[in-house]
């Protein structure tokens, strides 16, 4: 080998050897965030003052939060009458010990004592961290057709949106969708919006979704027992309607659509399974960096797990093998279900089942998705209802 020879050679290896290394360096720096894209506060039907609720979820754990009232984007002058209900008035008082009245503006009338409620912009820098904390501005649009209630979470929103109507509970849906999908091209700020508690009021079918165009996300765990999670003798399960909707997408030649789990918080004073507290559902997120943007990269590649109290150590797809490994907890066993919808079929079953910590799942050509559900026999703290044991979702994935 001549000597041009010899240092191309040296300086291909090399080349290489920092493209792996970078690569290396990349993949190892990305981390798990935990947080709540569902919160609601008194600037909607919440039952506490914003700040308290940001501060539960920054003392809890959480790496990020989106406080999603109705319809509101918490950007206006907003005066909370404190009533007499007792759940008021412990927040009031549970808001004046932590915060003080440097920080708490109150005026008092014939009609009681008045607070001004911060806004976003307010409280966001009393929070947020570099890479430890984040905010993200968010809104649960909330609408309605025939009485059925209607609700999408736009997550990362720069402008209000007021609920669009519509002709059927379809068109309400893609209207809703379609001007967060606008507002995002406009601004070129992304945002992501997802599909709220289908089965409240029993108000969605999987025939009001398989139409849907630009949607990626949807609540398959909501932790407040009205959202009738398990459905019921005649309406199907959030986890059913989920995968129904994604063999007609698959079909129809759209994306997958990703699973959330959410709180949907609003009671922060009592504790117990009648009312929606924080702490039952989030999801992890496994970005390079703690912004807004990293977060929402990450989760429309569906890097990202839904979870009621499970922690995975790693939820991996490559060479069309999904493979879970769970972060155990001393004393608690698992068992990992790989359900999913082969080609010809109509529907979804477990195709395969494995009790411990790991497991992996081979996709072939015959099977159109499959997804990981983790199942404890660890009973949650605060239940929304009996028998509500800790468990986890991954994404689904289809073979390539």
């Amino acid at each position: 080998m001549n000597l041009f020879k010899t240092k191309f050679f040296i300086a291909t290896l090399l080349i290489c050897a920092l493209f792996f290394y970078g690569c290396k360096e990349k993949q190892s720096s990305q981390q798990w965030y935990k947080g709540s894209l569902h919160t609601h506060s008194l600037w909607s039907d919440g039952d506490t003052f914003p700040e308290m609720v940001i501060n539960w979820h920054k003392s809890h754990g959480y790496h990020f939060v989106a406080l999603s009232d109705h319809n509101s984007l918490e950007d206006k002058e907003k005066w909370e009458k404190i009533s007499e209900s007792s759940a008021h008035q412990q927040a009031f008082i549970n808001y004046q010990s932590k915060y003080g009245e440097n920080w708490i503006e109150c005026k008092k009338d014939t009609g009681g004592i008045q607070v001004k409620l911060k806004t976003f912009k307010e409280f966001k820098p009393l929070f947020e961290e570099t890479g430890k904390f984040l905010i993200i501005q968010s809104e649960e649009i909330s609408d309605r057709f025939e009485g059925k209630p209607i609700h999408l979470n736009a997550i990362n929103l720069q402008k209000l949106i007021r609920p669009q109507k519509g002709q059927s509970v379809a068109d309400v849906l893609q209207k809703n969708i379609d001007v967060v999908t606008a507002q995002g091209r406009k601004t070129g700020v992304p945002m992501i919006v997802q599909i709220n508690h289908p089965n409240y009021k029993y108000a969605l079918s999987v025939q009001d979704m398989i139409t849907l165009r630009d949607i990626r996300f949807f609540e398959v765990h909501n932790g407040y027992s009205p959202a009738n999670n398990d459905g019921d003798s005649i309406h199907p399960s959030t986890e059913v309607i989920w995968d129904q909707i994604n063999i007609a997408f698959l079909k129809q030649g759209k994306p997958l659509l990703y699973g959330v789990a959410s709180d949907d918080s609003h009671h922060y004073q009592v504790f117990n399974s009648k009312n929606s507290n924080p702490g039952r559902a989030w999801v992890m997120v496994k970005a390079s960096e703690l912004t807004t943007k990293s977060l929402i990269e990450a989760m429309m590649k569906g890097d990202f797990y839904a979870s009621t109290g499970i922690s995975l150590k790693e939820v991996l797809f490559r060479n069309n093998q999904l493979k879970i490994s769970v972060e155990a907890e001393p004393g608690v066993n698992y068992r990992i279900q790989f359900i999913g919808c082969k080609v010809k079929d109509k529907e979804t079953t477990i195709l395969k089942e494995t009790d411990g910590r790991e497991a992996t799942f081979d996709l072939n050509k015959n099977i159109l998705f499959a997804r990981a559900k983790i199942i404890s026999d660890k009973l949650k703290e605060n239940p929304f209802c009996e028998g509500d044991y800790k468990m986890a979702w991954s994404q689904p994935v289809r073979h390539y």
